[in-house]
């Protein structure tokens, strides 16, 4: 294999340069990224950044000594593979030809219909951008109570602006963690003084705020998005590769096509754990699945199978979930979600499927080794927020 091609600056696409090289590959070596900036942590983006404790996440790489040619502020646009292999990858700097390609695109935050001013949150220009309008006394308004919702809503209460946050759902993270479990955060909202507005459609974004699907009207200063993000693979249109939600692939990150994987937000992977394709739009995956990814393409055994994992900071609290709990069977709380501190459980028969966590870091650390083993529990135990989650094991 004479030149590797990494289309995608983020994590995922920084990390698949490092792992190659760390496994020996010796070829060419070129990161296609539509951003003009260096690969950077996207996470800060709706904490350190948006307050203005933070205005540099660039991941910290030495791009000399991994020999990787960088092409910032470059689009791929287009796939041509081959038939035995390798192919060209059509972009705004020219046609790059290549052995393998990897594929880190991303995704791209979802708008809504209207014509009036709309933010988003994915890169480190909207944070910036958005950060400017966190005035004090500014009325914002945020579309979607979600973990970007909440991180946003948690910024900008602390800026001092007068704050709005619209869900469709019943309850915020209805379609994360559920509405049962979603609903217990509510009273965090309130607590910081954000106005939460469950089961209210948008129509419209307008000039000067939103438009509901039952006619009303909520005025504001900025309206911030955050209802979701779909894989950003419109580029792949005729490829060939198959697309499906994301760029489906095996369960060693390989897709349809000889000499090509894709990893992070835009893969749509096959997990051995649950016998299903999985799409994980979190910075855990961006940061570990480049490994097998690379792996993969340079002709090694690898599988990736993790326990799916990520955090959120809202309202003072950290929230931290790992696992997959559509699959379980019966939920289990450990402690009274009116409490700071407390977790909830989710079981298939006596085996932990999943765990939210509420400022319980150690059960998060230890109900993920339990997961990732398929180790049993005892349901009971469980139920005591005071015994460790490692002593509930059965034997």
């Amino acid at each position: 294999m004479d030149h590797v091609i990494v289309v995608g600056g983020g994590l995922a696409g920084v990390r698949s340069v490092e792992a190659l090289r760390a496994k020996g590959y010796e070829g060419g070596l070129t990161l296609v990224s539509a951003e003009p900036h260096r690969p950077y942590d996207r996470p800060p983006l709706s904490k350190a950044v948006l307050t203005g404790d933070s205005d540099d996440t660039t991941v910290d790489a030495d791009w000399a000594a991994l020999r990787c040619e960088l092409l910032l502020g470059e689009r791929a646009t287009g796939l041509r593979p081959a038939d035995g292999g390798g192919g060209t990858v059509t972009t705004t700097a020219g046609d790059l030809p290549f052995d393998g390609l990897m594929i880190a695109t991303g995704a791209t935050p979802i708008t809504l219909p209207g014509d009036g001013p709309q933010r988003v949150l994915r890169t480190i220009d909207d944070a910036r951008r958005l950060r400017a309008g966190l005035r004090e006394g500014a009325r914002i308004v945020i579309v979607g109570a979600g973990w970007i919702g909440a991180e946003v809503a948690t910024a900008a209460a602390r800026k001092g602006c007068a704050v709005t946050v619209v869900e469709a759902a019943d309850a915020p993270l209805a379609n994360a963690i559920g509405p049962e479990v979603g609903a217990h955060t509510a009273p965090w909202y309130a607590e910081a003084g954000v106005e939460l507005r469950t089961g209210v459609k948008v129509a419209a974004v307008e000039h000067g705020g939103l438009t509901l699907a039952d006619g009303g009207r909520i005025d504001a200063d900025e309206v911030v998005v955050g209802v979701g993000v779909r894989p950003e693979t419109g580029w792949l249109e005729g490829s060939g590769l198959e697309v499906a939600g994301g760029v489906v692939t095996d369960a060693a990150l390989r897709t349809n096509r000889p000499g090509i994987v894709a990893v992070g937000d835009c893969a749509a992977w096959w997990s051995r754990r649950y016998g299903r394709r999985m799409l994980v739009e979190h910075w855990d995956t961006a940061l570990n699945a480049p490994e097998v990814a690379a792996a993969t393409l340079l002709g090694q055994e690898a599988v990736y199978d993790a326990v799916p994992y990520f955090w959120s900071e809202q309202f003072g609290r950290m929230v931290q979930y790992a696992g997959h709990h559509p699959v379980a069977e019966r939920m289990v709380r450990r402690g009274d979600p009116g409490d700071p501190k407390w977790a909830v459980c989710w079981l298939t028969g006596d085996r932990l499927e999943a765990v939210l966590t509420v400022d319980r870091p150690r059960d998060l650390v230890q109900a993920r080794r339990i997961i990732a083993a398929g180790d049993r529990v005892d349901a009971v135990a469980l139920a005591d927020p005071e015994i460790p989650l490692r002593k509930t094991l059965l034997t």
